[in-house]
C-alpha cells in the first residue's frame, strides 16, 4: 500500500522550451496505462472539440476554428484520471481504514482510480461503507431540516460543476434559506471581480482571442501559463511570431514563458523552440504595485516630455474619472521607493513604459501571482490604471485578460454561485420560482473555515473540488470540518478532504465531464462559460464510469426532492428529467442567456455581452475609475523571507499527477524550498539539507518540516514551496484587503535546518 513517491527530492537543469517531445512523452504516459491505447485516442479526439466534452481543466477558450487535437500534457491527464477504468469501490474501503489512507499522499489517493459508488463514514466509525442514494439523500436532508438555522449549512462549490448543475444548486440553496454559497474564486480571482467591478463595472475580462491576433504588446503578469494554461503559449508564440512583444512579469523565469515548442508542429518540435517573452521583470514577492506605478510614471513622463502626445486625453476625458487624482499620487511617489519596492531598476521600468507607450494595442493578462496578496485588489486596480492611461479599454487588439484556472468557474458565478448575490438575480429567482430568496450576504471560503471553527455552522456540503487541500491554515481548517456534524463531497475521485471529515462524512460519486448522460428525457449535454465569457455545450462520450453514478444536476435535484419536499414550488425532478427545461429557467433569470437553447447549439456557442469590452462602464458615476494605491509591501524582519506558494508542472490545483516538477528540474519530491542561493548561503544551507519552515503573523508561528533547499534564480529575500504542502503556513486570517482571498503568495518566513 506504501506509496513509492516519497519525498527524496533531486535537481536537475531543465534547459529544454516547454511543451515539445516532452510533453508528448509526458501525455502518452500518463494515459494510456490509465485508459488503454483506443480509450485514449478516441478521447484525445474529442476533448475540446464542437461535438465533444469540455476539457475538465482550464478555463483557457478553444479556437473557433480547431484543429483534431485541441488540448495540453495537464488536459490530457485530467481527462485520464476522470476516464480511467481503475475503481475505488466499496471493496477498496472495506480493505483500507481512513487512518491507513491518511498516510498516504495525495499522489496515491488520485492514482486509485473513479469513485464507484455512495459511501457513509458513520461517527465513530473506522471505515466507508455503502449506502443507497436514497438514503443518502434522507441523511442529508435530516440534517439540514434539524439546523436551528440555514446559515448552519455552508454549500461550496468548485470551478468543475456545469452551468445547469450550478443553477440549481444555487436555487436549491437560497430556496432552504441561505446565500452560502463560498466557491473556488473567493480562493482565486476574487481579487480580480472586486478590482474590475469597481473600476471598470463588470468582474470579468474583456477580450477575445482575436484581440490576441491584433495586440502590439501583451503583459502576463503573476503567471505561469507553461503548467497553468499551457494552450495560452500557442497564442502566444502566434503574436510573437507576427512581432508583437510579451512582457513577463514574474518573480520565477518561467520556461514556459521563455521558449515553447508545439507539440502539434513538426518543425517546431525539431527545432529550437520559439522565443516568447521579448522582456522579463523579475519583481520581487509583493512589488507589484510598486512596478505598475513605475511603469505609470514613466508613461506620464514621456507624455509631458511630448507636450501630451502619449496619454489618450479623448479616452480619459469621455470615459474615465479620477485621472488628476491618480496623476498626482503617481507625480508625488519617489523613484526611489518604486525601485526598491519593486527589485526593478528605474532604467528597466523606463525602459518597458516607453515600449508600453509606443504600443498602440496593449493586452494585460494575470492570474493568482497579483491576486493571492494582501493588496490584491489593488494589484487589479493598478493594471487597469495602466490601461486606461492610453484608452486600452474597449477596442480591438486591447484589455484585461484574467485567466482563470478551473474549466467553468466563470460560469458557475454567472450561475448566481456567490455569496453576496445582487438584488436582481434575488428579484429574477423570485419572480420565476415563486418564494422569496434571503436577503442578507453568506459566508465566502474564508469566513466559512471561521464559521464551522467556531461551531457555528454545522453541515459542510461540497459540489466538487478537493475543499481542505485547497484552502489557507491547515491545521485549522482541518479542527474546522471536524467540528461539523456531517460533511458530504460530491467527487469523482479521492482526494483529501474524504479523509478530514465531520463526525459524519458522505461521498457522493457523479459523472464526469467524459462520461454520457442520461436520463428520463434522453441523453443530455451540459454547458460551460470560458475565461473569456464564451458559453458552449459540453457533450460526453464514454460510458459511465460505474452504473452507480448520478449526474450533478441529478444530485441536487434529489437531494432538494428530499430536503424542501412539499414546501418547494421547483419540479426539481421534472427540470433534471431533460436539461432544455433548466436552460429555460436559466433563460428568463440569468442576462445575457436569452434563447438559451437554440444559442448553446451553435458549434462555438455564443459569446456574453460584455459593457466594459464595449466602452460601457457600470460603475457608480458611469465611467471607468482611475484608482490611487500606496505602495504596501509585508513588513519582513531580519532573516525573513517572504514565501509564495505554487504549483509544480505534474499538478492541477490540488491534483498532484507525479513528485515530478520537470521545467523547474525537480524529481522525486514535492516538500522542497526554492530559495536564491545567496539566501540560502546566508544560513548556511545547501542543495538538499533538510529545514523546517515556519510562518509569522501578528506574533502567531505555524510550521512545516523536513523541506528541502532548492537553490534558485529568484530575487533575493524571496521564497517558494508548492501548495498544498505549504498551506499550513498560510494564516486563515491574512487575507486580501476587500476580496478576502487568502494572502498564498506572500507569507513571511525564517527557515532553520533540521
Amino acid at each position: 500500500m506504501a506509496d513509492k513517491d516519497r519525498d527524496d527530492p533531486k535537481l536537475s537543469t531543465y534547459g529544454g522550451a516547454a511543451a515539445g517531445f516532452g510533453s508528448i512523452k509526458s501525455t502518452f504516459g500518463y494515459m494510456v496505462p490509465r485508459m488503454g491505447l483506443g480509450r485514449s485516442v478516441g478521447a484525445m479526439f474529442k476533448v475540446n472539440q464542437t461535438s465533444g466534452f469540455d476539457c475538465p481543466g482550464c478555463a483557457w477558450p478553444e479556437e473557433k476554428k480547431r484543429g483534431m487535437l485541441e488540448f495540453c500534457e495537464n488536459g490530457a491527464r485530467a481527462v485520464a484520471d476522470e476516464a480511467q477504468r481503475k475503481q475505488v469501490d466499496p471493496a477498496f474501503f472495506a480493505a483500507h481504514s481512513v487512518a491507513e489512507l491518511s498516510e498516504q499522499t495525495d499522489r496515491w489517493l488520485n492514482q486509485q482510480g473513479r469513485l464507484s459508488h455512495p459511501m457513509l463514514l458513520d461517527e465513530g466509525a473506522s471505515h466507508y461503507t455503502p449506502i443507497s442514494w436514497d438514503d443518502a439523500f434522507a441523511l442529508i436532508a435530516d440534517e439540514l431540516r434539524g439546523l436551528d438555522s440555514p446559515d448552519e449549512a455552508i454549500f461550496y462549490t468548485s470551478g468543475r460543476t456545469s452551468n445547469e448543475a450550478a443553477f440549481l444548486y444555487q436555487l436549491f440553496v437560497r430556496q432552504f434559506g441561505t446565500n452560502n454559497l463560498p466557491d473556488c474564486s473567493n480562493m482565486c480571482h476574487e481579487s480580480s471581480g472586486r478590482g474590475l467591478g469597481t473600476t471598470i463595472g463588470v468582474g470579468k475580462g474583456t477580450v477575445q482571442l482575436s484581440d490576441f491576433e491584433q495586440a502590439d504588446l501583451i503583459f502576463v503578469i503573476g503567471q505561469n501559463p507553461g503548467t497553468n494554461h499551457p494552450r495560452m503559449l500557442t497564442v502566444l508564440e502566434e503574436a510573437a511570431e507576427r512581432g508583437a512583444k510579451i512582457v513577463a512579469i514574474n518573480p520565477l523565469k518561467e520556461p514556459g514563458l521563455v521558449k515553447f515548442k508545439h507539440p502539434q508542429k513538426v518543425f517546431g518540435m525539431l527545432g529550437r523552440g520559439s522565443d516568447i517573452a521579448s522582456d522579463y521583470l523579475r519583481v520581487r514577492i509583493g512589488g507589484d504595485v510598486a512596478l505598475l506605478k513605475g511603469l505609470a510614471k514613466a508613461v506620464l513622463a514621456l507624455d509631458e516630455a511630448s507636450q501630451g502626445k502619449v496619454l489618450d486625453r479623448a479616452f480619459i476625458d469621455a470615459h474615465s474619472s479620477g485621472f488628476d487624482a491618480f496623476a498626482a499620487d503617481i507625480r508625488a511617489t519617489p523613484w526611489d521607493e518604486i525601485t526598491r519596492e519593486s527589485g526593478i531598476e528605474r532604467a528597466e521600468l523606463e525602459r518597458i513604459g516607453a515600449l508600453y507607450a509606443e504600443s498602440e494595442r496593449v493586452i494585460a493578462c494575470w492570474a493568482m501571482g497579483l491576486t493571492q496578496h494582501k493588496h490584491g485588489v489593488a494589484n487589479v486596480q493598478s493594471v487597469v490604471n495602466l490601461l486606461l492611461l492610453r484608452g486600452n479599454l474597449g477596442r480591438p487588439g486591447a484589455g484585461a485578460c484574467p485567466v482563470r484556472g478551473h474549466s467553468n468557474v466563470q460560469g458557475d458565478r454567472t450561475m448566481g454561485i456567490w455569496e453576496r448575490p445582487h438584488a436582481a438575480l434575488l428579484d429574477a429567482l423570485q419572480k420565476e420560482f415563486a418564494f422569496e430568496p434571503p436577503r442578507h450576504h453568506g459566508v465566502d471560503a474564508v469566513q466559512a473555515i471561521v464559521a464551522m471553527h467556531e461551531k457555528k455552522a454545522r453541515v459542510f456540503f461540497a459540489m466538487g473540488g478537493n475543499f481542505y487541500s485547497a484552502t489557507p491554515d491547515s491545521n485549522y481548517t482541518a479542527q474546522a470540518l471536524r467540528h461539523c456534524s456531517l460533511t458530504v463531497q460530491v467527487s469523482t475521485k479521492l482526494n483529501r478532504s474524504h479523509l478530514v471529515t465531520g463526525k459524519r462524512a458522505l461521498i457522493l460519486p457523479c459523472l464526469g465531464r467524459t462520461e454520457r448522460d442520461l436520463q428520463e428525457g434522453g441523453l443530455q449535454f451540459v454547458s460551460v462559460e470560458d475565461s473569456m465569457g464564451i458559453v458552449h455545450a459540453s457533450r460526453g462520450h464514454l460510458p459511465p464510469g460505474s452504473p452507480e453514478l448520478l449526474s450533478e444536476p441529478a444530485i441536487v435535484a434529489r437531494l432538494a426532492t428530499a430536503t424542501l419536499g412539499t414546501d418547494s414550488s421547483v419540479p426539481w425532478l421534472e427540470l433534471v428529467a431533460d436539461y432544455d427545461r433548466i436552460r429555460d429557467r436559466i433563460a428568463r433569470v440569468i442576462p445575457g442567456h436569452e434563447d438559451y437553447n437554440s444559442r448553446v447549439r451553435e458549434p462555438a456557442g455564443f459569446v456574453l455581452y460584455n459593457a466594459a469590452a464595449n466602452r460601457r462602464f457600470n460603475t457608480s458615476d458611469g465611467k471607468a475609475q482611475f484608482t490611487v494605491h500606496p505602495i504596501e509591501v509585508p513588513e519582513v524582519g531580519d532573516g525573513q523571507l517572504l514565501l509564495m506558494t505554487m504549483r509544480s508542472h505534474d499538478q492541477y490545483n490540488t491534483t498532484i499527477y507525479t513528485h515530478n516538477d520537470r521545467y523547474r528540474g525537480v524529481t522525486a519530491g514535492r516538500k522542497v524550498i526554492f530559495m536564491h542561493p545567496e539566501d540560502a548561503a546566508d544560513r548556511g544551507l545547501e542543495s538538499g539539507d533538510r529545514v523546517h519552515i515556519t510562518s509569522h503573523f501578528r506574533g502567531q508561528t505555524r510550521r512545516v518540516e523536513n523541506f528541502s533547499v532548492i537553490p534558485y534564480d529568484l530575487p533575493r529575500g524571496c521564497a517558494g514551496a508548492y501548495f498544498p504542502e505549504a498551506n499550513p503556513l498560510v494564516p486563515v486570517d491574512s487575507v486580501a484587503d476587500l476580496s478576502n482571498t487568502p494572502t498564498s503568495k506572500a507569507v513571511v518566513i525564517t527557515v532553520d535546518q533540521a
